[in-house]
């Protein structure tokens, strides 16, 4: 539990917000050092479920995905199976508090071969605060959180190609009710969408059975979310990510996969501002606003920004190529039972410099399917560093199945008249 003074309420607020950007290594030292992209409800471009979590977070073209409606939901329609639950857990921070984490709940159902739909709800606690006034009087705990409700469908066009779209409420409440005498401060609410693709086939090399897919997904794209005024709204974390997975079949038990992802925020980045020779911000005399030296204005409607964010870069191109991170993943399975997995993400020291490795098993038996995955960082440290993260999944297929047997064999042990 944290206490804080009423009447540093507002900064502790703004505090709130910059260490959730922390937390994802988006923001640099100086305001005009800062490269790295900053966005608001950094918490959507967490990874929820722990088998994607395991390959380094490439997510984007892994087939018979029970979360794919995070990653892409064009997928669906190609799962195996015709409908699946999943419940995951993630801590957050947990180096240094308890109390914070990511919950995520997903469904999908086959509504036929050719189309699906799907349905999720994640909630991100940032744990127990107290406010207190200025004389420690207790102004009451709250519990500051973060809730994306999300539908999808998705539909083959062809054999081997798929699209989906899908719809996200957003609700971000970092204040609890409590307010700044002279700012109002309440809840950001949301809007988004995202866009995605998916092409899967198979193919054979010498007499080796080679499936592979590629996916491409533009995600939250939507509305600015601001906790103020409408002129200090925020970018959410629009993000195109795109790539592809292939999957070798060694012999009847043992398979080995590999995944490949690349991942831009469509965000503006952020330009380089003029200062005096003690370092402080020089302000246009006619505007009141940091004159920009290098770069362009972020603050711009979002469809604007999203095609500004290929090309705004101060340093051009070179600085433009260093914004998009690398993921990469090893899946093992062994008679389709039993999972290991790894995977690397890298990110430029520039840009947040979140680099590291991920480890992780998979089992399934019968109804159930169990996902662990284990983070160690390298570069910025992570919150997720040295923390098990856990996805438990439900087959509808294999209950219907096992119910069918438990009907038969209790019909054959009924006794005949």
């Amino acid at each position: 539990m944290i206490k804080k003074s009423g009447i540093h309420l507002f900064l502790f607020i703004f505090c709130l917000v910059l260490l959730s950007k922390i937390s994802l290594a988006q923001v640099n030292s100086s305001l005009r050092d800062q490269r790295a992209i900053t966005t608001a409800v950094p918490f959507l471009m967490i990874i929820p479920d722990a088998r994607a979590g395991a390959l380094g977070d490439a997510c984007v073209a892994l087939p018979d995905d029970m979360s794919a409606i995070h990653s892409n939901a064009a997928k669906l329609p190609f799962n195996e199976k015709k409908g699946a639950i999943a419940i995951s857990y993630t801590p957050w921070l947990r180096a240094l508090v308890p109390d914070v984490s990511l919950s995520y709940l997903s469904a999908y159902g086959k509504i036929d071969d050719k189309s699906a739909i799907a349905g999720s709800l994640r909630y991100f606690s940032l744990g127990e605060i107290q406010f207190t006034d200025n004389f420690a009087q207790s102004l009451g705990n709250y519990t500051p959180n973060e809730i994306a409700a999300d539908l999808a469908y998705a539909r083959k066009l062809s054999e081997n190609f798929s699209v989906g779209i899908a719809f996200r409420y957003i609700y971000s409440n970092l204040a609890g009710g409590f307010n700044q005498s002279q700012t109002p401060i309440r809840p950001g609410i949301g809007y988004a969408g995202d866009i995605t693709c998916y092409y899967k086939n198979d193919t054979r090399y010498k007499g080796y059975k080679i499936n592979y897919g590629f996916g491409a997904a533009a995600t939250n794209i939507g509305s600015k979310i601001t906790y103020t005024s409408s002129q200090n709204a925020n970018f959410i974390p629009i993000n195109l990510r795109v790539g592809g997975y292939g999957q070798i079949e060694i012999d009847k038990y043992n398979t080995i996969a590999f995944l490949l992802d690349f991942n831009k925020l469509l965000v503006p980045t952020n330009p380089i501002y003029r200062t005096d020779a003690a370092g402080k911000l020089v302000l246009d005399p006619a505007t009141n606003k940091p004159i920009i030296e290098s770069g362009m204005d972020p603050n711009v409607p979002v469809i604007q920004g999203m095609v500004q964010s290929l090309y705004d870069a101060p340093g051009g191109f070179g600085e433009k190529l260093s914004e998009i991170n690398i993921s990469t993943g090893l899946e093992y399975w062994y008679d389709r039972q039993f999972a290991l997995r790894a995977g690397y993400f890298h990110e430029d020291k520039n840009k947040g410099n979140r680099q590291y490795l991920n480890f992780g098993i998979g089992l399934k038996y019968n109804v159930f399917g169990l996902d662990a995955s284990y983070l160690v960082s390298f570069g910025q440290r992570n919150p997720l560093d040295n923390t098990l993260r856990f996805t438990l999944s439900f087959d509808f297929d294999a209950f219907k199945t096992q119910n069918n047997t438990e009907d038969k064999n209790n019909n054959f042990d009924a006794p005949k008249n």
